[in-house]
């Protein structure tokens, strides 16, 4: 045997149109006139006909039998108004009447009772019960279809026939299930597909009463409270208004399942869909949670009804809340990732540190004003994504590194700013959430590498454009040493976040670089310049220190006192008149650059416009005598600048 399909479109009248508007969740099912439901009504008899006279066909006993053998079909018609009255040619109606009789009576459990009889009675009788089997599912759908359409006390008696067909067929199932039956038979028994069939035609129904509620790509907040305050004061009162002419039939159970089965489906697309934000699948969760906390008397909480049924209710409410739960949290995951990574495109300006932390803790706080255990989820999740963006930026950041090479100034400085925001960002979260130690540690570090390894990349560009400009600098007039200068200023003073350390050890690595870079090109340069030249460079060298100086004071403020400067110290020494007046200048400068070589000093005294080979040598004996050993010393400026030693005059003295 196998299972059968029926038709439902005698729930509606409409067939394939029907078919249509349950899926578009349509509001109400269609209202058949008087003349519509006259036709429905013959259309259902002339297939109830169809079936009957395929029967009769069958039938080989009694004389009233022939005669109806050619007209099976009109015997049918008569056989449905009377078969109740009616006998054969030997004063016994056939059982094939009898039950069809008690079908068209809506006395189901009866039928079934002399169905089954009829399968094991022999003589064909399974293949005439299957046929049985499928008119009497045809009629009972019929009958659940008038019900659910509003006149359920109309048919009250049939209806409670059905449920009691339904508890008949899993008596019988238990029963075949206990002996020796062959699964095979059990498993494709007609009545056995019953339950499953009524299922599906109510949750059919349930659905096409469902309020619409737009187009799936709506995200409009107050669109979703209305249809949820829809589905509360209109669909859920309208399903428990024929709830009880259900439980009267003993059918709640399954009638409640159809129930929550139409609303969690409904509410799992509504939240499954890509437009959906955060904050409407929290309205949602919150709509379940006020469900389930409200305890309304509904069909998903009915009333006076066993404990079996009224735990499917909970366990509705709570795989709604739970579902619900999962899709806010993946929405949480998906949008804070999006946002993060809007806030910290590296081809645009950094933003402020308070919008990324309201990215952060926005979701947090709204969940915590439904439920705090949620707003703890929020939370975590929140954090977790905050962890993941960092892991992708730094690839992010190392990708970008090795495909420019040696990044601009601007990119270089904007990336050290972003870091230096998630580190303050991060701080704070760390107050606000509840952020674990092993979390802690894993961001420092991914932050930790980043600066590092952006500050090394930043720091050999900067060297890059400063070596290049000063090649030329003292030879010629503009060598473009000005712009970088210019262009390093305005960077900085972009640069949002001054106040922290990261800035600070940048700006004088800086510092550090440019002055190095200046005086290795200032001690490279000619070294037998001309009296003209000599004054020349002085005056370039005054112009530059000072503007280094405006430079430097302006990216760091007060911090740019204690910068080394080793230029100043060369214009001092070389803009003094008098050999002894230049050896008291010499000491503070041996005591600042302990890393001062002789080569050193001897390229500065190259410089110096005037000076005797007396004086030279004067000045480069009290070198020797005052120099002393740096190499323990920090931060030296002089040890890595190379001057190739003079040569030496035919003397062979040093003071030449």
């Amino acid at each position: 045997m196998r299972k059968m399909k029926y038709s439902w479109a005698a729930f509606a009248g409409r067939g394939s149109k029907w078919e249509k508007m349950v899926g578009e969740n349509a509001r109400m099912l269609p209202k058949a006139t008087h003349e519509e439901r006259k036709k429905q009504e013959a259309k259902r008899r002339g297939k109830l006909k169809t079936v009957a006279g395929k029967l009769l066909k069958s039938v080989a006993s009694g004389k009233e039998a022939a005669e109806k053998k050619a007209g099976s079909e009109d015997a049918a018609g008569n056989l449905l108004k009377t078969a109740t009255s009616r006998k054969g040619a030997e004063g016994e109606m056939p059982a094939e009447e009898t039950i069809c009789g008690f079908i068209e009576q809506g006395k189901f459990f009866e039928a079934c009772v002399r169905i089954y009889d009829l399968e094991h009675s022999g003589n064909d009788g399974v293949g005439k019960s299957e046929s049985l089997y499928m008119l009497l599912a045809e009629r009972m759908w019929t009958v659940v279809g008038e019900a659910l359409s509003g006149s359920g006390r109309m048919f009250l008696e049939p209806l409670q026939s059905v449920g009691e067909s339904l508890k008949w067929q899993k008596q019988k199932e238990a029963e075949w299930l206990g002996s020796s039956q062959e699964m095979e038979s059990v498993s494709t028994w007609s009545p056995n597909f019953w339950r499953k069939d009524l299922e599906e035609k109510l949750i059919q129904y349930m659905t096409a009463q469902i309020p619409q509620f737009g187009s799936s790509s709506n995200t409009d907040k107050t669109a979703l409270h209305q249809h949820l305050s829809q589905l509360e004061t209109t669909f859920l009162p309208s399903l428990e208004h024929r709830s009880d002419v259900f439980k009267e039939a003993g059918l709640l159970v399954t009638y409640a399942r159809c129930c929550h089965a139409s609303l969690s489906s409904h509410l799992s697309t509504l939240t499954d869909s890509n437009h959906f934000s955060f904050s409407q699948c929290l309205s949602v969760y919150e709509w379940g949670l006020k469900m389930y906390k409200s305890g309304s008397e509904t069909c998903l909480r009915p009333r006076e009804t066993p404990q079996h049924s009224l735990s499917l209710g909970v366990q509705c409410l709570m795989w709604i809340i739970l579902k619900t739960e999962e899709k806010l949290l993946a929405v949480t995951r998906k949008e804070v990732g999006k946002a993060l990574k809007e806030a910290f495109d590296i081809g645009k300006p950094p933003c402020a540190d308070a919008a990324v932390i309201q990215i952060l803790t926005e979701k947090t706080e709204a969940a915590w004003r439904v439920s705090e255990s949620l707003s703890e989820k929020v939370e975590a999740v929140c954090l977790e994504e905050c962890l993941r963006f960092l892991e992708s930026y730094e690839n992010e950041v190392r990708s970008f590194l090795q495909l420019d090479g040696c990044p601009g100034i601007c990119s270089g400085l904007r990336i050290l700013e972003n870091c230096c925001i998630l580190r303050i960002v991060w701080h704070k979260l760390t107050y606000i959430c509840s952020a674990s130690t092993g979390q802690d540690v894993k961001v420092n570090g991914f932050l930790d590498r980043m600066e590092d390894e952006i500050s090394g990349h930043f720091l050999q560009a900067v060297t890059s454009k400063v070596k290049g400009t000063l090649k030329e600098h003292f030879r010629k007039c503009d060598s473009g040493f000005y712009y970088v200068l210019e262009s390093l200023k305005q960077s900085f003073l972009a640069f949002g976040k001054k106040k922290t350390d990261t800035y600070k050890a940048l700006v004088k690595a800086v510092n550090t670089i440019i002055i190095t870079e200046y005086v290795q090109a200032l001690l490279t340069t000619s070294r037998k310049p001309s009296s003209v030249q000599r004054r020349m460079i002085v005056s370039k060298i005054e112009e530059d220190h000072r503007i280094l100086q405006t430079v430097f004071k302006e990216c760091l403020g007060p911090a740019a006192g204690p910068l080394k400067d080793p230029i100043k110290a060369i214009l001092e020494l070389i803009q003094t008149s008098d050999a002894e007046g230049m050896k008291i200048a010499l000491l503070p400068i041996l005591k600042e650059f302990p890393d001062l070589r002789k080569e050193h000093l001897s390229a500065v005294l190259d410089i110096k416009d005037s000076l005797s080979r007396e004086d030279r040598a004067a000045l480069l004996k009290a070198f020797h005598d005052n120099c002393r050993e740096s190499e323990t010393e920090p931060n030296l400026l002089f040890a890595d600048i190379e001057v190739n030693p003079r040569k030496y005059g035919l003397c062979g003295c040093f003071c030449c």
